[in-house]
């Protein structure tokens, strides 16, 4: 198996594939094979505590030989079930035959025919994928995520005081401070957080067409819905989506896919805003022994990481958007598209953890350069023009922005000594004179 990364045709499963490895206990085949084995097994257990008639009996003892089942789930257990799945061309159904087989070791023989009772294929997908994901993004998603926000929020700390001249349209703009800049992104990432975890986990769970018919066809007098919503709810911890089609509605999980987007979206603006910096030489990046920038240039250390993680979270977005578009639209009570387009939902988690990481990486490898940062701030005086027709509209100064306009948009460099003489020509008191002088580019920064 150790020549399998380079045969891999995704780089998910072949160069990345350590990066990755972390999200097959949610989206790989076999991982699925386990979530719907263990729905399928918490369904029976359910019945056997309503009680069905047939099922008194089955006691605490029982269950948790049954759950033994998918708590020790192996990979010679999901290739049995392939096994299975090759005679019956029915990946559900082989997870129902495979329980079977168990029950029979168990010596639960005359309880097998309420495994998938009442239940159709997508009762069990549609909760098996949902928890897949809420899992993954509670164990996987939500630490890699903090980590990168939490490196950020130390940058915000250590940074705070160091001036930058901003840059609107790619021209200088009113000096800010580089702590701030990146504050900005970490705040834009708290929001789309926050509404993320207001987002449901949702789940379908009723049936052939979502009314429980088979259910209530056999037990009339036994509130279904009620069941399907405690068993969803209380032993899933997924939202119970009430009425549907055959399948789940896949609004909230369209929601959820927005919304790490939206996030991805604000590391993407992050990545590039750094790479411009590093080529700004703002920042320069510690170099590893033996790494090599360039195969013709040797002085060259690019930043590669940053330039990773915007590649990946194109290809993660392009995917999410699809996710989003596509699953919340079916051909009346169902069509099988949204089967085989699940089958992909650990793709863009897989490059969104992968740009992840690369970020973090960047992040890690940067060294600020201070001289860089005041050298361009001393560069442009002209930035303080702002700040100086401000305080003269304030003295109630005649056509303050006019004159500040005369002296800055021409072609000679302004800088402290031009800025000087101009105040000289002012038409104000000595005290005014003297606190436009107190301003220059590094302490224009605002709050």
């Amino acid at each position: 198996m150790s020549s399998f990364p380079l045969q891999a045709i995704s780089p998910i499963d072949g160069r990345y594939a350590s990066k990755t490895q972390s999200l097959s206990a949610y989206f790989s085949e076999e991982a699925l094979i386990k979530y719907r084995v263990l729905v399928e097994i918490e369904y029976f257990i359910a019945l056997c505590e309503l009680p069905l008639p047939q099922l008194q009996g089955v006691d605490n003892a029982v269950f948790e030989k049954l759950r033994a089942i998918y708590t020790g789930f192996s990979t010679n257990d999901a290739q049995a079930i392939k096994d299975i799945e090759k005679v019956t061309n029915h990946d559900v159904k082989a997870v129902e035959y495979f329980i079977k087989e168990k029950f029979d070791i168990l010596g639960l023989q005359e309880h097998k025919e309420f495994i998938h009772f009442g239940l159709t294929s997508q009762d069990i997908n549609n909760t098996a994928i949902p928890l897949s994901i809420k899992e993954a993004i509670g164990d996987v998603y939500i630490p890699q995520y903090l980590e990168l926000k939490d490196k950020l929020t130390t940058l915000v700390k250590e940074w705070s005081n160091i001036p930058m001249l901003a840059r609107t349209h790619g021209q200088p703009a009113s000096p800010t401070r580089l702590g701030k800049e990146i504050q900005v992104y970490v705040t834009r990432l708290e929001a789309q957080f926050d509404l993320l975890n207001d987002i449901p986990s949702a789940a379908k769970f009723g049936g052939a067409t979502g009314n429980y018919n088979a259910h209530k066809v056999a037990y009339p007098n036994i509130d279904w819905k009620a069941f399907g919503t405690r068993f969803v709810q209380e032993k899933l911890g997924l939202h119970h989506s009430f009425p549907t089609t055959q399948i789940e509605h896949y609004d909230h999980m369209a929601a959820l896919f927005d919304g790490l987007k939206r996030i991805n979206t604000i590391i993407l603006d992050l990545d590039r805003d750094i790479w411009t910096y590093v080529s700004m030489d703002y920042f320069k990046q510690k170099i590893k022994k033996g790494e090599v920038g360039s195969s013709a240039m040797p002085h060259k250390v690019n930043p590669i990481d940053f330039e990773n993680s915007e590649g990946n979270i194109g290809i993660a977005n392009a995917i999410f958007e699809h996710l989003a578009a596509k699953l919340p639209v079916s051909r009346l009570q169902r069509d099988l598209t949204d089967s085989t387009v699940l089958r992909n939902v650990g793709v863009p988690f897989g490059h969104t953890i992968i740009a992840f990481q690369a970020t973090l990486k960047g992040l890690n490898k940067l060294l600020l350069n201070e001289s860089k940062f005041a050298q361009d701030l001393e560069n442009n005086w002209a930035v303080v023009a702002e700040a100086i027709q401000t305080i003269l509209r304030r003295e109630a100064y005649p056509n303050p922005y006019e004159a500040l306009k005369g002296l800055t948009r021409t072609n000679e460099a302004i800088n402290e000594k031009s800025i000087a003489d101009f105040i000289e020509t002012l038409e104000v008191s000595n005290e005014i004179k003297a606190e436009l002088k107190q301003i220059n580019p590094s302490n224009y920064t605002g709050i």
